[in-house]
């Protein structure tokens, strides 16, 4: 099995991918970082060997967590995002030419590095748009010491787990609260509910202490295996009631072209199958 990158992040459960050409292998000054060709999925980004991000399926992570919150608000003008050293989150952020500033906010300068120069297409010019104001620092200090103003803040972490941890606290959820303004958004990375349901329900609890409005919704991931994938919503103001004619006119003004992502699947993201929804608190 050699030629196999096995994943085991579940105590009971794993996936392999192929490697086909091992392209760098090294370690940063946070975790374990590799990147390979694989026949499926294109060129494929692990950490402490777990997948992150892929060239083959990576616009459906990236689509559900920006257009959803960003068409939802109507009038982001302001983005954080916390992690996303791939560039992928902040490329899809940045094709709203009614974004005017995003701030990212990644805590291993080795990750931004290595994915200019392996992984371009994922960034696809998005560390060169003079809107992006690229920050090396923990992301719970920065949330914890901003001074906020954001329409929609993304939090695209890595499981809770090593540096992830501290982005799944009550406390880091509470500063992000105050960082939002009065309708802002925050969305977050859940992982699988199926194999992770305690990571959705823990952030749940905090969240519906927090905001108004406060629930998930779900996209389906091929290489985040174990059923669809859960993104944390909350928001104190009517985001999530945007009828989908609005949504539509949204969509169709952005003049944006998406793999994934309509205002139809915006919609149904949020209608939660039974064992999803009895994991909310």
């Amino acid at each position: 099995m050699s030629d196999w990158l096995r994943e085991s992040l579940h105590p009971d459960y794993a996936q392999s991918l192929r490697v086909g050409t091992m392209i760098y292998d090294s370690e940063t000054a946070h975790q374990r970082l590799k990147v390979f060709e694989n026949g499926t999925f294109g060129r494929v980004l692990t950490l402490d060997d777990v997948v992150q991000v892929t060239e083959g399926d990576n616009f459906i992570y990236h689509e559900m967590m920006t257009h959803v919150p960003i068409l939802a608000h109507g009038a982001a003008r302001r983005v954080l995002i916390i992690g996303g050293g791939d560039g992928g989150m902040a490329r899809e952020v940045l094709r709203h030419a009614t974004v005017a500033h995003v701030t990212m906010v990644e805590i291993d300068a080795g990750v931004v590095d290595f994915s200019r120069k392996y992984l371009p297409m994922i960034s696809a010019g998005a560390f060169d748009d003079p809107r992006l104001d690229l920050v090396i620092a923990d992301g719970a200090d920065f949330i914890r010491q901003t001074a906020g103003g954001y329409d929609v803040i993304i939090v695209d972490s890595t499981d809770p787990v090593g540096p992830g941890e501290v982005l799944f606290t009550d406390s880091f959820y509470g500063h992000a609260k105050r960082a939002l303004t009065p309708d802002g958004i925050l969305v977050t990375q859940n992982g699988v509910p199926f194999l992770q349901g305690a990571e959705l329900t823990n952030t749940m609890r905090a969240f519906r202490a927090l905001f108004v409005d406060a629930t998930c919704y779900l996209a389906t991931i091929p290489t985040y295996a174990g059923g669809p994938m859960a993104f944390g919503w909350g928001t104190d103001g009517p985001a999530r009631a945007t009828p989908l004619d609005v949504l539509q006119g949204r969509f169709n003004a952005a003049g944006i072209v998406t793999d994934y992502y309509t205002p139809d699947v915006h919609k149904a993201a949020f209608a939660l199958p039974g064992y999803v929804a009895r994991l909310l608190p």
